[in-house]
């Protein structure tokens, strides 16, 4: 009996010390955690922050803090030695950790162990999400042309849960230049998106890559976009044709006039209209400039020239150039309708006039014969 009594007293004793600690442990609890980024993707690095706060009057001693977990791990040591949070007080733990298993929703474990012995846990959840930027081509030529420029814009959107950082587009390839060398977007809310517009001048035909880059968290991520870049027809260029067209004989060649009208939907720019081979220029209008040419926009023109007795038909050349200075070339062939040459009046070797010598003389012929009659009569 006296031995029973012993015990009782031993285990109310047991109880009556254990049990502040354990109200003290009690008063522990973590009030929030972050993490940034905050939702990562496969291989991201993130830090985990972790707030624990004191809800009760007394400090309570914390020997160590740790994390643990499985899909995401932490990569930084623990807190060996914390030492003792105040009534009332937070104290914050931090830990470096990576994405290493893939998409999904993962629980790592965050354990506080108590100098008087007991523990917290508490599942921190972490979401891991593949999803990237998409970029997409909002505007670019119908076809490519060698050396000419041409305006490409193209637009940035995340689809992803959180926010990004440092968007920016890069062209890379080779076989053009373009302007400028990379746009920046900046950082993107979710389901939001930016433009940013580039121009492209090709030398060949080629691959560009517009690659985005990205930030989530500290982490570098990348987008790509591939545009082919074959050459074809511009459907929108200046589109000069002539119309309207009359060929007139005239002295040691042919006239030629009309009109050239602008039938495409940019200006043609320096304007100028020529005859080619087998045609050879002669003044006054060896080679007509016109200027601009807006689109439908109309002038006229004038040649000269001249060409061997068995020509019939003559190419007429239009050039001009774009904005950008490229310059083009299109033609017109012109019949010149079987019209006979006006010959070109010869000259004595002297150089005086036949006719001039005609009238010379019958002029001196009518004088000497006035002086004749004027001597008879005296």
């Amino acid at each position: 009996m006296k031995d029973l009594y012993l015990f009782i007293l031993a285990l109310s004793a047991a109880l009556a010390l254990a049990s502040p600690a354990a109200a003290v442990t009690a008063d522990i609890a973590v009030v929030s955690s972050s993490l940034d980024p905050p939702v990562m993707m496969s291989g991201d690095t993130g830090t985990l922050t972790i707030v624990v706060q004191n809800n009760g009057a007394d400090p309570v001693a914390i020997q160590s803090a740790r994390l643990y977990g499985k899909g995401v791990v932490p990569t930084t040591d623990p807190y060996l030695a914390v030492g003792e949070i105040g009534g009332g007080n937070t104290r914050s733990f931090t830990f470096t950790v990576r994405a290493d298993a893939g998409e999904g929703t993962f629980y790592p474990t965050f354990i506080l162990d108590f100098r008087d012995g007991g523990s917290l846990r508490y599942p921190v959840l972490i979401q891991v999400d593949d999803t990237p930027l998409s970029i997409s081509m909002v505007k670019k030529p119908d076809a490519f042309s060698e050396g000419r420029t041409a305006g490409i814009t193209l637009m940035v959107g995340n689809p992803r849960p959180n926010t990004v950082s440092g968007v920016q587009v890069v062209p890379e390839g080779t076989g053009f230049s373009v302007t400028p060398t990379s746009g920046f977007v900046g950082g993107l809310e979710p389901d939001a998106s930016g433009t940013v517009t580039f121009n492209l001048t090709p030398e060949t035909e080629t691959d560009v890559t517009f690659r985005v880059v990205w930030r989530n968290g500290i982490n570098t991520h990348t987008t790509d976009l591939v545009l082919p870049v074959t050459f074809g027809e511009d459907k929108k260029r200046a589109n000069p044709v002539i119309t309207n067209v009359e060929v007139t004989p005239i002295s040691g060649g042919y006239r030629i006039v009309g009109d050239v009208m602008n039938a495409g939907l940019e200006s043609a720019r320096s304007v100028m209209i020529a005859p080619a081979s087998p045609a050879i220029p002669i003044d006054p209008f060896r080679v007509y400039v016109v200027g601009t040419l807006d689109p439908d926009d109309i002038s006229s023109f004038e040649v000269t020239l001249r060409v061997d007795a068995a020509v019939e038909d003559v190419p007429l050349v239009v050039d001009y150039r774009d904005d950008d200075g490229n310059l083009y070339t299109s033609t017109r062939t012109v019949g010149l309708g079987g019209g006979t040459v006006a010959p070109v009046k010869e000259e004595e070797s002297g150089g005086f006039p036949v006719l001039g010598a005609v009238v010379v003389l019958l002029i001196a012929l009518g004088v000497a014969g006035a002086i004749y009659h004027s001597w008879k009569r005296t």
